[in-house]
């Protein structure tokens, strides 16, 4: 809080970086279930279940699964915010398929990429809400209900993606949908516990 009292505001700088940086979190946190073969929640996990099940590229499924929502974006949470969430979905779609060229992963212990790729996308994504934009999608309805509802988000967000994990048990075996579901746990407590109303003033 600034000290004539008025809330700060992100510069065009502070929000193209941290567009960078929230996408580059997420990016590394979806290499690392991938990696594991785990699903995570969300519209990234609508896009896994996707991947895997028509081999259409998760990037390319990603950012279709994401159109119908930037409606609802536009008209509940406003023009900046949708325009800020389209452009961190694009860059997340690109930078998903780029990742690949430009990082290998040899071995990653499976529980490691549960909790530390949980971890990383729950980070990225808090920096995103907090400059005011979002992964589009669910993201969209959940941050919405917060707001509205006075609903915790990462509450919110670990019910849809509880029934979203339910959803991928065909290309799941036994421990891959425990470890994906402790994933899930690991990044909506990161945002349960960091994305409160109050904690942050900047917008």
């Amino acid at each position: 809080m600034s000290g004539t009292g008025q809330t700060p505001r992100h510069s065009a700088l502070d929000d193209v970086q941290a567009l960078l940086t929230g996408v580059l979190f997420v990016a590394m946190g979806l290499a690392l279930f991938r990696h594991a073969g785990l699903v995570t929640g969300g519209t990234a996990g609508l896009a896994f279940i996707v991947h895997y099940a028509s081999g259409l590229p998760f990037g390319w499924a990603f950012f279709a699964i994401n159109l119908p929502f930037y409606l609802l974006a536009w008209r509940r949470m406003g023009s900046v915010f949708t325009l800020k969430t389209f452009a961190a979905v694009a860059l997340l779609s690109a930078v998903a398929e780029l990742l690949p060229m430009l990082l290998t992963l040899q071995h990653v212990h499976p529980a490691f990429a549960a909790v530390g790729g949980g971890l990383l996308m729950g980070a990225g994504m808090l920096i995103l809400f907090r400059h005011h934009a979002s992964l589009g999608g669910l993201n969209v309805l959940v941050l919405w209900l917060q707001e509205k509802r006075g609903w915790r988000a990462g509450h919110v967000q670990l019910a849809v993606d509880v029934l979203i994990l339910l959803a991928a048990l065909p290309w799941l075996n036994g421990e891959q949908l425990a470890l994906s579901v402790l994933g899930a746990v690991a990044l909506n407590l990161a945002l349960a516990l960091n994305h409160r109303k109050g904690r942050y003033a900047a917008v």
